[in-house]
């Protein structure tokens, strides 16, 4: 893993997974510059954020063009997911950033079971007694109402993939 300075992470620490091998692209075909984009002397950068354990256990975290940078702390937003979908009444849930005035703020889609009664609020609640304020969303602390968006159904393509873009369109 290697962070934003191209220097490996300590272990235990957050950075991009980087990968090289007879099986690993070389690049883009007649594409130079993206090829410069996502490569670096033979590693090929996946855009993966990850973490590895002392035993070696690689753990994915999220991905860098997901990241959400709020107020200077990095929020990975599956961390935020993992927490919305532990509640009871919910399927799945997806957030994703919305850029402010020199800044990000939080942004959760919910959907919820059929038969569901969980409101936003509550929902505020559940994830208020898990999450660091910073990576709730937006919510008073930072000036703005919550926002966690109850959805019939999250967006996602024929893998079951949530597509995110589609949810920056609804805001």
């Amino acid at each position: 893993m290697v962070g934003n300075d191209g220097v490996d992470v300590a272990q235990g620490k957050i950075g991009e997974l980087w990968v090289r091998g007879p099986n690993v692209m070389l690049g883009y075909y007649r594409n130079p510059e993206q090829t410069r984009a996502v490569t670096n002397d033979g590693w090929l950068k996946t855009g993966d954020l990850a973490r590895q354990d002392a035993d070696g256990a690689l753990h994915i975290v999220g991905r860098s063009k997901e990241l959400i940078i709020r107020s200077g702390f990095n929020v990975y937003p599956a961390e935020v997911e993992h927490v919305l979908n532990a509640h009871p009444q919910v399927v799945q849930s997806a957030v994703i950033g919305r850029p402010v005035e020199g800044n990000e703020e939080v942004v959760a889609f919910v959907e919820r079971i059929a038969g569901a009664t969980v409101t936003p609020e509550a929902l505020i609640d559940w994830y208020g007694e898990r999450l660091a304020p910073y990576k709730r969303p937006a919510e008073v602390t930072y000036k703005r109402p919550a926002e966690v968006k109850v959805v019939v159904a999250l967006p996602a393509a024929s893998t079951g993939k949530i597509l995110k873009h589609r949810l920056r369109d609804l805001l």
